[in-house]
């Protein structure tokens, strides 16, 4: 299991765009991706999930992972938020 905490670095935080993004980059992995947000876990592959999770600027979370992929797969995720999902 590989685990990342990220920052929420852009002002809109995860709306529908960066949500798809997430779901997007989430897809091309064969682990199982989750993003933990306090005490609330969700599937990253599930766009309803990521929407729910109301996360906003100033955020942190951690992007898990398990399986044949998790490394690169948390690398990616972790790249979105660094590039504040190609917003500002």
């Amino acid at each position: 299991m590989t685990e990342k905490e990220v920052t929420i670095k852009n002002r809109a935080g995860i709306h529908a765009r960066p949500a798809a993004l997430i779901v997007q980059t989430a897809n091309k992995f064969a682990s199982k991706i989750h993003m933990i947000k306090d005490n609330e876990e969700i599937n990253a592959k599930s766009i309803m999930g990521i929407i729910t999770l109301g996360a906003g600027y100033n955020t942190n979370l951690r992007i898990r992972a398990e399986g044949p992929d998790e490394q690169e797969a948390v690398n990616a995720l972790a790249e979105l938020f660094e590039r504040r999902f190609e917003e500002e």
